[in-house]
């Protein structure tokens, strides 16, 4: 399938289905699309349906089939960043923050995954609950503000502030490290943990997360 991603800082993918491939979205997200794009909502399994829920995805897919030729149809972020693209197979999933799932083909499997430590669990806040991307097929995700990607080689690690990190591989291990010194903790104002990544694998760092630009904007929202 053919595609592109145009217009950072307020991105959007246009991609160029061939006749009889579907794309697939959580959100709703369709932002214009050709007449032959043939839509169908299923929640497809009940099993499916939950893990998505869980994910931070609808419970329902939107389905878009190119009927009777080649279609278009495109899918705007729904914040201002970056829009990645990941060749989805076999041994290259990926693991993305809740609600980065923007679209893919039909081929590629959402799923919830959940951090298998304790600590990484108990303490990752954000980190805790993230998407699973597997199967075949290209996907998006959405990614808030600019991207930075690091390739971590095996044992090499990476300290990220919570809710920064946007996906990773599969095969990138996340554990939750306390902040050093009492005082670091109470006056740094970083809070008590940081997230660990531990390669082999890449990591994306996202510079803008949604949930720090709600929580500096709140001061002002409440100011009366």
């Amino acid at each position: 399938m053919r595609y592109e991603i145009l217009g950072e800082p307020l991105p959007v993918v246009i991609c160029y289905p061939e006749m009889n491939e579907t794309i697939i979205t959580e959100k709703g997200s369709m932002s214009w699309m050709s007449p032959n794009m043939q839509m169908e909502t299923t929640a497809g399994g009940f099993g499916k349906a939950m893990g998505r829920m869980f994910s931070g995805e609808s419970m329902f897919q939107n389905r878009y089939t190119a009927v009777g030729g080649s279609g278009m149809i495109a899918f705007a972020s729904s914040f201002p960043g970056t829009i990645m693209a990941f060749n989805i197979t076999p041994g290259n999933e990926i693991i993305a923050q809740k609600s980065a799932f923007l679209a893919s083909e039909a081929g590629v499997n959402l799923s919830v995954h959940f951090q298998k430590k304790f600590g990484a669990g108990f303490f990752g806040g954000e980190g805790f609950i993230m998407q699973k991307l597997s199967g075949n097929g290209m996907a998006f995700i959405e990614i808030d503000g600019y991207c930075k990607r690091y390739d971590l080689g095996p044992g090499e690690t990476l300290i990220v502030d919570t809710g920064y990190l946007a996906a990773m591989s599969a095969t990138v291990q996340l554990d939750i490290k306390s902040v050093a010194g009492l005082k670091n903790k109470l006056l740094g104002g970083e809070g008590f943990f940081n997230t660990v990544l531990t390669g082999p694998g890449t990591v994306f760092i996202q510079s803008m997360p949604v949930s720090a630009v709600a929580g500096a904007l709140s001061g002002f929202f409440t100011k009366g």
